[in-house]
């Protein structure tokens, strides 16, 4: 017999210091004392955002003034099978409140949480939610321009920056000399207090000297092709870059953390290869099942329109560098 199959809408409420807000299921529901993200079923003819906002009025009392689609997650549970559309929801007007008599808490996101257990649904967003909005690709080329390259990385990780991954393919020089720019581009990300990944295209013995591996979208697609547990073998993050359905179906097989698809806009990159826009973008993104960067002509200024449309965040060679 088939599970029942259920289409949720839950949300991330997020305050300005980065706090979430997390409610405990009422002893009459299943799974009584377990904590998850508030939300509901969705009723036929709604919308996920249109969902989200009657479940959050219904159960907190709240009227969600902005919100944006982020991950959707299909989680098996032992009775039924359940599709989760997780969305964002940044400001609202009214205090939460236990309307069911449901608690509720306000946790620290970086920090060890002070109420559990939480629902096995609950546990994949918390992890995603702390990973930061860019990501930035580097692209130094030669010695010669290693120096201007770390002082321009340096201003940008102390305005913030904490997510950068070394990938230079078409490095104009010896091994020894593309690995000591590496070593450095690392030590000073730690530096900073942001992580460094490495790409699939460098050798894998300089992996564990990063702080988790990018696989090409075609080192994904053999991996997972093979079976490969690739997540368990590594300490760090695990990121794929992907183009299509397949490849985000790549990373997901492989467990990664999150994935980077593009490109969405026009770019420079690729001058005589439009992108796909933002409607394919978002459409590939309805069963991603993990955070998802936007890149192609990526900036600040498209930030919002891309969580509009599901991303997680923004990812670039150049722009990201202010």
């Amino acid at each position: 017999m088939s599970k029942p199959f259920i289409e949720v809408a839950a949300g991330l409420i997020m305050q300005p210091d980065g706090s979430l807000l997390l409610a405990q299921r009422p002893a009459d529901k299943p799974w009584p004392g377990w904590w998850e993200l508030p939300g509901g079923k969705l009723e036929p003819g709604e919308t996920t955002l249109q969902a989200l906002a009657r479940e959050l009025k219904e159960e907190l009392d709240i009227d969600v003034t902005k919100a944006t689609p982020w991950v959707t997650y299909t989680h098996e549970y032992p009775k039924n099978i359940v599709r989760l559309a997780f969305c964002r929801v940044t400001a609202w007007n009214g205090e939460p409140t236990g309307v069911e008599g449901q608690e509720l808490a306000w946790v620290n996101l970086h920090a060890p949480l002070n109420v559990g257990p939480l629902l096995p649904a609950t546990e994949p967003p918390l992890r995603w939610i702390r990973l930061p909005d860019r990501y930035l690709l580097t692209s130094i080329q030669n010695s010669q321009a290693l120096d201007n390259y770390l002082a321009t990385l340096t201003r940008a990780l102390q305005n913030g920056l904490k997510l950068v991954q070394f990938r230079e393919p078409d490095w104009e020089g010896d091994d020894a000399s593309l690995h000591a720019a590496f070593r450095q581009v690392v030590q000073l990300c730690r530096q900073h207090g942001a992580r460094c990944l490495v790409n699939s295209c460098h050798p894998e013995d300089w992996w564990p000297q990063a702080d988790g591996v990018h696989l090409r979208a075609a080192d994904a697609l053999a991996l997972a092709d093979a079976g490969a547990a690739i997540k368990d073998q590594l300490d760090g993050l695990l990121a794929v870059s992907a183009h299509n359905a397949a490849e985000l179906g790549a990373a997901r097989a492989l467990g990664a953390d999150f994935a980077v698809l593009g490109h969405v806009l026009d770019t420079p990159s690729h001058p005589n290869d439009p992108g796909m826009g933002w409607a394919q973008f978002a459409s590939l993104l309805s069963d991603a099942g993990l955070p998802v960067f936007a890149i192609g002509g990526q900036s600040a200024d498209t930030l919002e329109i891309a969580r509009q449309h599901g991303a997680h965040g923004l990812a670039g060679i150049r722009r990201l560098l202010a």
